[in-house]
């Protein structure tokens, strides 16, 4: 058997010493005799590529920490990043949606409400015939100005890969048939303008339900504020039960309204499923019989009361703390959000490497008629 002689540089034939092919020694130098010199930059000897093992690939074998530490401690191995962003704070925004957008002129939402009619009379043959006096009260509500504002720099625009934000956008109310849809954000102002619109859009629905000007003066009032106490069926940490349901439906429509919507805390809503199966032994199924609602919203349930069908839409806004849950019956023909400015997007002044904008809304909620709405409060 022959092999190169690494410090002369000829072949020759040698009888072989017995190596042991699976010892540590064969492992680098294969048949190579002990003792032989295999590199001398001196003489222009370098015999590795003849070698078997790890000196023939010339380095020691690659590692997960070959290279140094790293992202996540691996400085040769790239990171791959899922390009899929969640939003883990979403809320759905129904009422958004639902409830009518009116064009608005001015700071101020204005009208007039016929309080008290002087209202006919009887009276005898030839009687006197005096006036009777009507009541109206000008009711004006103040324009509030919503914004969102994001700021995007040079260099996240040039190094930020494109992302698709799932479970951002809502269609409808996001319940049942409706579920969250992503949203594709190509370059990092895509992304921010993309999440600063949606926050914008649940600051609106949080204003729509809990909006206070006594606590925030740069908030408009919402439906638990001007709600306030009329047609309140209090149950002071009471449970639930059928009749305040119906009770309470009823006495919207004793004072003028006809309820088309229901919005309640989730735990209200589940309370009202416990209820009808236990009363009236309906089924998950039949609860949602004529459930469907305008702009592609649907409700999980709907109440059959005196006033008609019902449907109820959860609300993530509403407490859901024992003793403070609530349920509002709204008879939405006689409540507006007056807009003097819709959702516009408006760049900011340019100071630094980056690109700022703000989104912004000026509107307020105006309940026309509170008398044609009702509520259950405070309820276990």
């Amino acid at each position: 058997m022959s092999y190169q002689d690494l410090e002369a540089g000829q072949v020759g034939t040698y009888e072989m010493p017995s190596i042991d092919l699976k010892s540590t020694y064969s492992h680098s130098f294969g048949y190579l005799p002990d003792k032989t010199q295999y590199i001398n930059h001196w003489k222009g000897v370098d015999g590795r590529a003849n070698l078997k093992g790890l000196f023939s690939k010339g380095m020691k074998a690659l590692t997960t920490s070959t290279g140094g530490s790293g992202t996540a401690g691996n400085a040769m191995v790239p990171v791959f990043l899922d390009p899929r962003i969640v939003d883990i704070t979403r809320k759905e925004t129904p009422l958004v949606e639902l409830i009518p957008r009116v064009s608005n002129m001015g700071l101020t939402a204005d009208f007039n409400r016929l309080t008290a009619k002087g209202g006919a009379f009887t009276a005898a043959e030839d009687a006197v015939m005096a006036e009777t006096n009507d009541t109206y009260v000008r009711v004006s509500k103040a324009i509030k100005f919503v914004y969102a504002v994001g700021r995007v720099t040079g260099p996240s625009q040039a190094a930020y890969p494109s992302f698709i934000l799932q479970g951002l956008l809502s269609t409808g109310s996001g319940l049942g048939e409706n579920p969250f849809s992503p949203a594709s954000a190509p370059n990092a102002r895509q992304l921010e303008v993309q999440v600063k619109a949606q926050s914008l859009r649940e600051k609106e629905e949080d204003l729509i339900i809990n909006g206070d000007s006594s606590s925030d003066a740069t908030e408009y009032d919402g439906i638990v504020v001007q709600q306030s106490t009329t047609n309140q069926n209090d149950l002071s940490s009471a449970a639930l039960t059928w009749d305040d349901i119906e009770t309470t439906a009823r006495t919207a429509f004793d004072n003028g309204g006809r309820p088309k919507i229901a919005v309640a805390s989730s735990s209200v809503l589940q309370d009202i499923r416990t209820i009808m199966i236990d009363t009236f032994r309906y089924s998950p199924a039949d609860m949602r019989a004529g459930a469907e609602l305008p702009f592609g919203v649907s409700a999980t349930l709907v109440l059959q009361t005196m006033v008609g069908n019902i449907p109820v839409i959860p609300s993530r806004f509403l407490s859901n703390t024992s003793g403070s849950k609530q349920i509002y019956f709204l008879d939405t023909d006689w409540i507006e959000m007056r807009v003097l400015l819709d959702i516009t997007f408006e760049e900011l002044a340019k100071t630094n490497d980056s690109q700022k904008f703000m989104l912004k809304i000026y509107e307020c909620l105006v309940l026309r008629a509170p008398t044609f709405n009702s509520f259950i409060d405070n309820i276990a």
